[in-house]
């Protein structure tokens, strides 16, 4: 191998060693620009016709998916934002059934705000209703779309709410006992010295 062959191939190695990474790279249809060092990328992939979210950089500062044709978004698809501090998300035709559940609960944790501004386009019994506002009922039986760890964080709670109510209604009978067996003490005292009294009275009217 000559010099040159051997400067290629180096150069090659070079190139696929340091190849950012598909989840660094901006998604071709959105417009990506640096926050500042260390501060994140704004995404803004509004505006796309896209039907579904693209694979975003890990980075991701700020996320403009609005005024696209996204009907929901697939679960696990933005667990990897852990950096995120702005979405916006509405003007898309959600489809608010079992499917958009993932999105729900993300925004729950990720952007209050944002979460009030989606709002569902079907079915027609929902159109326009705010997400935040979907009930159990209007989503019917959801638990097969779940992520497993939504459905893990669903248990421990319930186990937390459980375990609290039972504490309280265990504190509120200790206190309800202690001040019955309070009340017992002192009326027992109370009763001994009445006793005792009339005792010592009648022992002094013999003697007189």
């Amino acid at each position: 191998m000559n010099k040159t062959e051997l400067v290629t191939v180096a150069g090659f190695a070079m190139l696929l060693l340091f190849q950012p990474s598909h989840a660094e790279v901006c998604p071709p249809p959105c417009r990506c620009r640096s926050l500042g060092e260390s501060k994140g990328l704004h995404i803004d992939c509004s505006s796309r016709q896209l039907r579904e979210v693209p694979a975003l950089p890990l980075h991701t500062r700020r996320l403009y998916l609005h005024n696209n044709s996204l009907s929901w978004v697939a679960p696990g698809a933005l667990d990897g934002l852990r950096s995120l501090e702005e979405v916006r998300m509405s003007d898309n035709p959600w489809n608010c059934d079992c499917h958009i559940l993932y999105l729900k609960l993300w925004l729950e944790d990720i952007s209050a705000a944002s979460l009030a501004n989606v709002r569902c386009a079907s079915p027609v019994s929902l159109r326009m209703k705010p997400l935040r506002q979907l009930t159990g009922n209007e989503l019917g039986i959801c638990k097969r779309f779940l992520p497993i760890k939504c459905l893990d964080f669903f248990w421990r709670d319930l186990i937390l709410i459980a375990g609290v109510i039972i504490t309280l209604i265990l504190v509120a009978w200790a206190l309800k006992f202690s001040k019955k067996l309070v009340c017992q003490i002192s009326l027992r005292q109370h009763y001994s010295r009445h006793c005792l009294l009339g005792k010592g009275a009648s022992k002094n009217h013999k003697t007189q």
